[in-house]
């Protein structure tokens, strides 16, 4: 028995003119994807992307969960295939279906007939398999209200199509269709999960990461490879250009007072992510900062730093607590390798006493002891690139 997936979208539905675009870059995605599975045929019609395998050989296990990844897919379900008669759908439903309705104790069946010239609606589809699948699966029942699982006939325009159901997918809009974006990634929980969410918003991502070799290790930069690679399941390859901050830090120490070292250091990190923004084309930096959560994140400290960039600074985390953005790096994977504990550029020469209601003019009296410009450039003349591919 021939088996497909429909991918279902939701935001692209709404897209009037420019729906063919939205598309197009979805299904290009999940050609990507499946090149790691198998020879599958990816096409769409009526709102949906079908995933048809070509042979026997293809992994369809391991392209469901990649498909449910796939920004840009709201639902997805798993599908036998059949003629458009009923004979054929009751047939198909009768051998496909019983395996997943073992350990259940009640179902329904809904149609959805979105070839209006079949010759039974929605109803008459839905009572006559309703009724098959009693007959051979008992002693389940049916409950119209609370059923533990939902069972789908959809007659469409050339075949008809039975499942179990559909599962919930990645949801958001296809990485690429709203943009490049220049994430500065840490080793921490939060910037993974910023990217992520503007991955789903439809943003390519570009990551910038700050190390400082010696005080941080190289097992921490492994650790930050790591985190954009778990990323890349979900947004595609990354590219992760590393920045060693060490110099600018030892100069901090030498002549800044203390207080101000977090601030000035983040005054840096936008200043030079900005220039490397520009670099890579990326039309916003992405940070993973929440509102209060540490000294360097109150909002007279975010203004302080903003200032160095006219770029767009997207914060999709500024508004949630900790445990919402712990709940997101567990759903995707980040979280158990985010709190390894190794280095982070920012708790190196960490102030005992760090400035939370920062006034800008001071803040720039204590930049003007160090030549600013010059430390910016020497930093980015000695950034390189780590390619990641996407772990699809």
């Amino acid at each position: 028995m021939k088996e497909v997936f429909l991918c279902k979208y939701g935001e692209i539905v709404l897209k009037g003119a420019n729906k063919r675009y939205f598309e197009d870059m979805l299904c290009r995605e999940l050609r990507r994807r499946a090149a790691n599975y198998g020879d599958f045929e990816i096409s769409r019609a009526q709102s949906t992307i079908y995933i048809e395998p070509k042979d026997e050989f293809c992994d369809m296990d391991g392209m469901f969960e990649s498909a449910r990844k796939a920004f840009g897919i709201v639902a997805i379900a798993r599908a036998a295939v059949c003629e458009k008669n009923m004979d054929s759908i009751l047939q198909t439903a009768r051998e496909y279906i019983p395996q997943f309705l073992v350990g259940k104790r009640t179902f329904k069946v809904e149609g959805k007939r979105s070839d209006k010239m079949f010759c039974k609606n929605s109803m008459e589809i839905a009572m006559e398999v309703g009724g098959e699948l009693l007959s051979c699966c008992q002693p389940i029942r049916v409950d119209v209200h609370h059923p533990e699982i939902v069972v789908k006939v959809e007659v469409r325009e050339h075949y008809a199509y039975v499942h179990a159901g559909q599962f919930k997918g990645a949801g958001g809009m296809p990485v690429g269709s709203n943009g490049t974006g220049l994430l500065l990634l840490s080793g921490g929980i939060d910037s993974p999960v910023a990217g992520y969410m503007m991955a789903k918003r439809g943003v390519r991502i570009e990551a910038i990461h700050f190390e400082s070799f010696p005080y941080t290790s190289e097992r921490a930069r492994e650790k930050v490879l790591e985190l954009a690679g778990l990323v890349s399941a979900y947004a595609g390859d990354i590219n992760v250009h590393v920045v060693s901050l060490t110099h600018i830090q030892e100069e901090l120490v030498k002549s800044c007072d203390e207080d101000y070292f977090t601030l000035l250091l983040r005054r840096y990190m936008m200043a030079i992510a900005d220039k490397a923004a520009r670099k890579f084309k990326c039309g916003a930096l992405i940070t993973g900062e929440s509102l209060g959560q540490v000294a360097s994140q109150t909002m007279e400290a975010l203004n302080v730093t903003n200032c160095m960039t006219d770029l767009p600074v997207f914060r999709p985390c500024i508004g949630m607590d900790k445990e919402e953005i712990v709940q997101i790096s567990h759903k995707i994977g980040t979280f158990e390798t985010s709190i390894q504990p190794f280095e982070d550029c920012c708790t190196v020469f960490t102030p005992k006493h760090p400035r939370t209601r920062p006034e800008l003019y001071k803040v720039e009296r204590e930049e003007q002891k160090l030549p600013f410009d010059e430390l910016v450039e020497e930093a980015l003349a000695g950034m390189y690139r780590v390619q990641i591919k996407a772990r699809y």
